[in-house]
Parts: C-alpha cells; sequence; structure tokens
C-alpha cells in the first residue's frame, strides 16, 4: 500500500524542513508551504494530498482558518494541528471543525509519525509513491 501524501503548513522554516526530512524519510512524498493562503493554492492544484499537517498560529491565514475552509468545501483531508501553544476555544473550535490530531510544540517526532501512521492506515485514497 502506498503511503498519503503529505503537506506540511508552517510559517517556521526549520520547522518545516524538519519536517518535511523526518516524513520522507520514513516513506511519504511530502510538499511543504508557509502558510495557509499558499496551502489553499496548492490543495486546489494537487488533488493527491490526503493529509495536512497545519501549525495554528501563522500570519495571513491560520492553521484553524486552513480547517474552516477545507470542511466548507467538505474536503477529505486529515487535518493535524501543531501549536506551542492551543487555547481552549482554540482546541474545541479544532475538534468541533474535525481536527484529527492537535499537537503541543515542542512534541517528540515520533509522536508525529505515530499520529501520521494512524490516519495513514485511515486514508481513503492513497497516492502513488
Amino acid at each position: 500500500m502506498a503511503l498519503p501524501k503529505i503537506l506540511i503548513v508552517d510559517d517556521d522554516e526549520e520547522s518545516r524542513q524538519l519536517l518535511s526530512e523526518v516524513l520522507e524519510a520514513n516513506g511519504y512524498v511530502v510538499g511543504a508551504v508557509a502558510d495557509g493562503q499558499q496551502a489553499r493554492e496548492v490543495l486546489g492544484q494537487d488533488g493527491e494530498y490526503r493529509i495536512v499537517i497545519a501549525d495554528l498560529h501563522m500570519p495571513k491565514e491560520t492553521g484553524l482558518d486552513l480547517l474552516k475552509h477545507l470542511r466548507e468545501q467538505n474536503s477529505n483531508h486529515s487535518i493535524v494541528l501543531m501549536s506551542s501553544f492551543i487555547s481552549v476555544d482554540e482546541r474545541q473550535l479544532a475538534q468541533d471543525l474535525g481536527v484529527q490530531a492537535l499537537l503541543e510544540k515542542p512534541f517528540r517526532l515520533s509522536e508525529l509519525l505515530d499520529v501520521v501512521g494512524g490516519l495513514a492506515q485511515k486514508s481513503p485514497i492513497s497516492a502513488a509513491p
């Protein structure tokens, strides 16, 4: 079974690079962008992405804004949000919008791989390697 394609959305370049390298080393095909607006463009152009891992707090468009947009579009993307601080209200809204996981930074890379591995098994469509 091919692993699903993953899009990393984070305004911190070092975080994008680290997450991309770790996921690619584990066999995933990964794309990375700096904000929610770029993510919308990429997801609109490439229908093979199945998992989106987004920072909660970014300029232009937050991870919650992206999550809302994807749910309004009835997308079947699995969404993971991450942040160094997640308020109670943000956590509740994310859960109400159907986020699959919330990761609080700093998190162990093994925790990320566990979450992504679980989502990969549930992914409705697998992308080609």
